[in-house]
């Protein structure tokens, strides 16, 4: 999986990554941030983040890969998901010799990167989440759908009309795409064994405990779609709440696809928090006890 062997765009790099073969972009130069993608079928690194990774690209070596399960990473039989995740992304760092990362999660991603800043604290900078799980709330009947995707071009073109607030970015060609992303071999299977109803548990089970997330230190922007289907703007206000160090940007007149929605605005926030001069910044040295 190089990017010399292959015209597919979403397949890059491979490197192992705490056991698990990874297929990550690694774009620009610079301090590196990671970027973890969301959950959607037919999900990938490139497909959730390839508006944004140029302009990042610009002032940071930008690292985003495919999680476990998803796009062109390993899948292997009978995988535990879950914290491997985290494992897998501490992994990748590890693997590339990279000391302290800032960390960019979306949905699913953004509950990884909380859990992975929670975990190892030393190796974050700092933290975005957009549109991010990791609180307790109720399964939307969007995000219900998300994770129950049964393949067909019908049931993709449903999702990304819940996914974006503008329909005019969610044409049958990005439907068609997505849904043959869906059926490669062995994508829709992994997919089903990681969500399976009932399905709140998964929300639950990728929430971190309310009092090690008001003890993360890191300066934290959290980023939302005001009109967002599948995670609920409260978890945004909540996760503000209890993070002392953070902001909050809402953005109007957007579902979950910030990044895609509003390329160029979310890029420049990103760009400008991350290179924000804060002197009294804490440095993290030791992980929390588990």
């Amino acid at each position: 999986m190089s990017a010399s062997s292959s015209d597919n765009p979403e397949v890059a790099h491979a490197i192992t990554a705490s056991g698990i073969l990874t297929n990550y972009h690694d774009l620009g130069s610079g301090p590196a941030v990671l970027l973890i993608h969301g959950s959607g079928p037919g999900v990938s690194a490139w497909a959730n983040w390839r508006p944004v990774m140029p302009a990042l690209a610009q002032q940071r070596r930008v690292l985003a890969p495919d999680m476990a399960g998803f796009g062109y990473s390993e899948r292997p039989e009978a995988f535990a998901y879950g914290d491997a995740w985290v494992a897998q992304a501490v992994g990748l760092l590890d693997a590339l010799d990279i000391e302290r990362a800032d960390l960019v999660g979306n949905s699913f991603g953004g509950g990884l990167a909380l859990a992975l800043a929670i975990r190892h604290p030393e190796r974050v900078r700092r933290l975005v989440l957009m549109g991010s799980v990791g609180v307790p709330f109720e399964l939307t009947a969007g995000l219900d759908a998300v994770w129950g995707y049964e393949p067909s071009f019908e049931a993709m073109r449903g999702l990304l009309d819940i996914f974006a607030f503008d329909r005019g970015l969610v044409n049958d060609e990005l439907a068609r795409l997505r849904y043959q992303a869906s059926i490669r071999p062995g994508v829709q299977e992994s997919f089903a064994a990681m969500f399976p109803a009932p399905r709140q548990r998964w929300v639950d089970a990728l929430a971190s405990p309310e009092e090690d997330i008001r003890r993360i230190p890191h300066e934290t922007l959290i980023v939302h779609g005001r009109e967002d289907r599948v995670i609920p703007l409260a978890n945004a206000i909540t996760l503000s709440t209890w993070i002392a160090r953070s902001q909050l940007h809402v953005y109007g007149r957007c579902g979950h696809w910030t990044q895609i929605e509003h390329a160029a605005r979310f890029a420049r926030l990103v760009i400008d928090f991350l290179a924000e001069a804060s002197p009294d910044e804490p440095l993290p040295l030791t992980s929390p006890p588990l």
